[in-house]
């Protein structure tokens, strides 16, 4: 394991010169060095904020602080992104930076803080998205950190096997998210926020890294809350199945397994460009995640119950009402001439559940005889494919007697009816950012009551670990008796078990996370 002095990062930009810097702009002392941010709607804004050594140099091994400096380093840009398939403005391998938001810089104000981690699975996504913006949520007198981190092959791909230079290579991308809140932890009571009361959340692939994490030992104090938000990671990638990837991927870019220095020199767009190799598992391009070394990660987060490790940290989990909207186009191909006789078969492809189409699709029409075979298509798959991990994960808390407080969004988009509460559809809602590009959910009144109950509830339980507060209506744990949920929409409200015969009927088969 790395000493602690390796796994400690520090603050640097890029992007500014020090000759427009303004005699207002805030300058930090961090462990490694000073650094200037800019002043923006009252807020102290450091973007770019460097906390691991450039990866170039450092490919599939784990992360290491910078280097200390002497001068003033600008913090006033966002810093490039992962390399990816997905389209970024700017990508490097140089990509270990955060951001910060932050009323003020006053050690004594010990604010609350949420760090933000991104979505897109293991191998897409930034926090450089109008999305993200922190702003709304540091204006209510917390401190905001957004982090980017390895993604895909650079942060996931399994060599471990292969050669042991690269002893860290299947976990690098959660290593990434480990150096960071060691930084943040180290560092954040000089933006004004309290070092001891950290809250993690993270939407999609983010929530599924937080998940991971609650079972990682290198992970264990770093943080103090958790939410997760149609993220979960119930199973990790088996070693077996990792190298299986590993092969793929290799044959690909025509490297041998018995020599990968290649890899080390090759360039980064070529290393992406491999993920394109046929998964051998799934099919279509390679899944990269978190794979059970025994090393970093060393059981399942989930399985065969909730990770020891996190069950003393209070969690919050949720999901939108219409997951898979988002991800299958309503004029799409799967959509366009769909009936009942069509509507199995095209469902079963969508399913991550092993049940027969035909008896789901009678279970729905049973239930919901006015229903439409679109409606159904969309609830089934949202029910088997989207929903299951995170059921599975609040079931496992409730078990293991933790502090639980489950979710769900029903806030149906304005701007888009036909994409219904889509996944995605709760990032705006918790950042307050509803007019950015990519949002669903418009400006109007609906939207800012939707999100104005979800901002209300994050801030209560960033403050002390638990969503409720003065003023706010009764959110009850998540038990195994009610499973009770708070359900986010133009009038938010509890429900026990919204959803409990969906729940059921896909409950009577095994989960197998897709990557496993």
């Amino acid at each position: 394991m790395p000493n602690r002095r390796g796994f400690i990062g520090a603050g640097l930009t890029l992007m500014a010169s020090p000759a427009f810097a303004a005699a207002s702009d805030p300058v930090v002392t961090t462990s490694h060095g000073r650094i200037r941010g800019v002043r923006e709607g009252g807020l102290h804004v450091f973007r770019g904020v460097r906390y691991g050594q450039n990866t170039a140099a450092r490919r599939f091994r784990a992360p290491i602080a910078p280097a200390p400096w002497r001068d003033v380093r600008p913090a006033v840009a966002f810093a490039p992104s992962c390399p990816q398939k997905a389209m970024q403005a700017a990508t490097s391998e140089d990509c270990l930076f955060l951001n910060i938001w932050t009323p003020g810089t006053q050690r004594q104000a010990k604010r609350p803080v949420l760090l933000y981690i991104h979505g897109g699975a293991y191998s897409n996504g930034s926090v450089v998205d109008p999305l993200n913006d922190g702003r709304h949520l540091a204006g209510r007198d917390v401190v905001v950190v957004t982090v980017n981190h390895r993604l895909n092959a650079l942060g996931y791909l399994y060599l471990a096997a292969l050669d042991p230079r690269f002893a860290d290579s299947g976990n690098a991308g959660q290593l990434d998210l480990i150096l960071a809140l060691r930084w943040v932890r180290e560092n954040i009571a000089s933006f004004g926020g309290d070092p001891a009361n950290i809250t993690v959340f993270g939407q999609s692939g983010g929530g599924a890294k937080i998940a991971t994490m609650m079972a990682m030992p290198a992970a264990k104090g770093l943080f103090h809350h958790a939410i997760t938000m149609s993220g979960q990671q119930v199973t990790a990638s088996g070693p077996i199945n990792a190298a299986r990837r590993t092969a793929a991927y290799l044959t690909k870019l025509g490297v041998s397994p018995t020599d990968l220095t290649p890899l080390l020199t090759m360039p980064v767009a070529r290393l992406i460009d491999g993920l394109d190799a046929v998964d051998p598992i799934l099919g279509g391009g390679l899944y990269m995640g978190p794979v059970l070394d025994m090393r970093w990660l060393k059981r399942h987060p989930f399985w065969p119950d909730a990770a020891p490790q996190g069950n003393a940290i209070p969690m919050m989990l949720g999901n939108t009402r219409d997951e898979t909207r988002a991800f299958i186009d309503p004029d799409g191909p799967l959509i366009r001439g769909l009936d009942w006789a069509n509507l199995p078969g095209r469902m079963a492809g969508e399913l991550r559940m092993d049940l027969p189409p035909e008896w789901i699709v009678a279970q729905y029409r049973a239930h919901h005889p006015d229903w439409s075979a679109e409606r159904i298509f969309y609830a089934a798959t949202t029910a088997g494919r989207s929903w299951p991990g995170q059921v599975i994960e609040a079931e496992a808390r409730a078990r293991a007697a933790a502090p639980t407080w489950v979710y769900q969004v029903d806030f149906q988009s304005p701007t888009q009816p036909r994409r219904g509460a889509p996944h995605t559809m709760d990032i705006a809602l918790a950042f307050g950012t509803l007019d950015a590009p990519g949002s669903f959910t418009g400006t109007g009144a609906g939207a800012r009551a939707a999100s104005a109950a979800m901002m209300d509830r994050f801030l209560a339980f960033a403050l002390r670990g638990d969503p409720n507060g003065a003023g706010l209506a009764d959110w009850t744990p998540y038990r195994l008796d009610r499973r009770s949920t708070m359900i986010f929409d133009i009038d938010s409200h509890m429900a026990d078990d919204p959803r409990g015969w969906e729940r059921e009927i896909f409950a009577q088969v095994p989960y197998i996370q897709p990557g496993s």
